[in-house]
């Protein structure tokens, strides 16, 4: 184990264990019972050139102070503030860490300050590594979908073990590409799963219903971070949150028709809502546009990578038959100014690699129901049509030709939403559409819900599947394993980028190397 790991692993033993230096003692002393208190612990992300995003939440009205240093020690630590939170953002708090030296483990801990009495909380204590300057191995973790499906936080294996198997290998960061909760995923106390066994979930009020009102999903998110390993990943591991649709309702879009189960018949108003709480819970820098709630981004990581999230849920036509011929609103799916975006800051990238993260695939096909008429529609990409670009498969066949024609080169995709782990290539001499260089997709998931698939592949992108793992059974509970996530390593010196398939145990069950161009 290297100093760095081992130094870790001791920094994050101590969390709760309230140490307080003589520099940095409480302003007043009270009974634990009465001091703040940080229930759902820390988490970092947006890690790029010398910033980090710190976050956690507190119980009542506080300032947040968050101290770093590049010791455990806090010998020589920075001290941060952030706004007052309150009620208004369910007390939740983030500040952002400037001047971070690179390529450097940073050690964080973070109080409130209890804006009634004075009090101060028990220090809870984070690590990160600071994104680097120079050409240096990189090692990243992906994945998706948590706690869907019904099935929750079980005390009988242990919670959500799958974020354990993660932690231990040691990632710089984690991406996680969407379905972050499942608002629309009541829970159960008991249920019996598809392979006979008897699932138990830790239960909350928030989690008895689909999520309408805005605390309801506020509760989904706090659910989430009851789990002992998603706590404890959070505190060491930074991460880059994207959404889909369950942070809102299952398959969202403008003609989204709810069901009886919601007494809120707007789809806009709980897209709102949804998207407040998404905000107020992830742990991300505030973008500009959108009145701050733009989730589109790009994360650099040294001169290595390059991380373009993408948002393939806000600026979405209705869902539909997808069989469009020409673009226009109903077959937006990127929209227009996110796609523009993407375009400008692929080739103004510098980085080695250019890692398009997306919360659907592009191939496969993915459908929502049928229309008033039987027709098949369709929730992702792909519309079941192995011919000619159509419907949102206009935007994506517009983005590959201009990473062509612009001769922009190491583009890899990452994404999740189908629940089960896949390598895909994509090649134009298989293709109906066929302006494009070939590039790869790979997919991983879920994290914590049921597993599903393999779904078919629409070939007008020529896609081959050169590795799938799937569930013999639709909706196998994680008791079965099929759950999945990815990891990403990239040589320092060489370049090159190595993508590894991992199940719930931290297995390798798929293996590919890409050379840089």
């Amino acid at each position: 184990m290297s100093t760095i790991d081992s130094g870790r692993r001791r920094l994050i033993q101590g969390i709760g264990v309230g140490l307080l230096l003589p520099s940095v003692a409480p302003a007043v002393i009270a009974s634990p019972k009465q001091r703040p208190k940080l229930l759902e612990g820390v988490q970092s992300g947006d890690i790029q050139g010398d910033q980090a995003i710190v976050w956690s939440r507190c119980d009542r009205d506080a300032r947040m102070i968050v101290e770093w240093d590049t010791r455990e020690s806090f010998r020589h630590a920075r001290r941060l503030v952030s706004p007052v939170a309150t009620a208004q953002s369910d007390f939740t708090a983030r500040v952002d860490l400037r001047g971070l030296p690179a390529d450097q483990s940073i050690f964080y801990r973070v109080r409130f300050e209890s804006l009634q009495d004075g009090t101060w909380s028990e220090p809870v204590f984070g690590h990160l590594r600071s994104a680097p300057a120079k050409r240096t191995d990189i090692r990243f973790v992906w994945s998706g979908d948590t706690v869907g499906q019904g099935f929750g936080i079980n005390p009988d294996i242990g919670g959500m073990r799958i974020y354990e198997a993660m932690r231990q290998r040691h990632p710089d960061f984690f991406l996680h590409s969407g379905d972050t909760i499942y608002s629309d995923g009541p829970l159960e106390a008991q249920l019996t799963t598809v392979e006979g066994k008897v699932w138990r979930n830790i239960t909350t009020e928030a989690k008895s219903k689909v999520a309408e009102a805005l605390d309801e999903y506020r509760g989904n998110y706090r659910y989430n971070l009851m789990d002992e390993n998603l706590r404890r990943f959070n505190a060491e591991v930074p991460q880059i949150w994207q959404w889909d649709d369950h942070e809102t309702t299952n398959n969202w879009s403008s003609t989204k028709v709810l069901d009886e189960r919601y007494t809120e018949k707007d789809i806009n108003v709980l897209a709102q809502r949804s998207r407040k709480a998404y905000l107020e819970y992830a742990p991300m820098r505030l973008q500009r546009g959108d009145d701050e709630g733009r989730i589109y981004r790009k994360i650099s990581y040294g001169p290595r990578l390059d991380i373009f999230v993408l948002d393939m849920r806000s600026y979405r036509g209705g869902n539909s038959t997808n069989v469009q011929s020409e673009m226009g609103p109903e077959t937006a799916f990127l929209g227009r100014t996110q796609l523009d975006w993407l375009k400008r800051e692929l080739k103004q990238s510098r980085a080695t690699w250019k890692v398009i993260a997306a919360d659907m695939p592009i191939g496969l096909n993915v459908q929502d129901g049928t229309d008033a008429t039987g027709q098949a529609r369709w929730e992702a990409i792909a519309n079941g049509n192995d011919g000619t670009a159509l419907g949102r498969e206009l935007e994506i066949a517009h983005l590959l030709h201009y990473i062509r024609q612009t001769k922009i080169q190491n583009t890899v995709w990452l994404t999740a939403d189908v629940h089960y782990c896949a390598a895909h290539h994509y090649d134009p001499n298989r293709a109906a559409f066929q302006d494009f260089e070939p590039f790869w997709e790979f997919v991983a998931g879920p994290l914590n819900a049921g597993a599903f698939g393999p779904n078919t592949l629409d070939k007008t992108f020529g896609p081959e599947a050169v590795f799938v793992k799937a569930p013999p059974v639709a909706n196998s509970s994680p008791l079965s394993g099929f759950q999945f996530f990815g990891e990403v390593n990239i040589e320092g010196h060489s370049g090159e980028l190595t993508v590894t398939l991992r199940d719930l145990d931290g297995k390798a069950v798929y293996e590919k190397a890409l050379q840089p161009a």
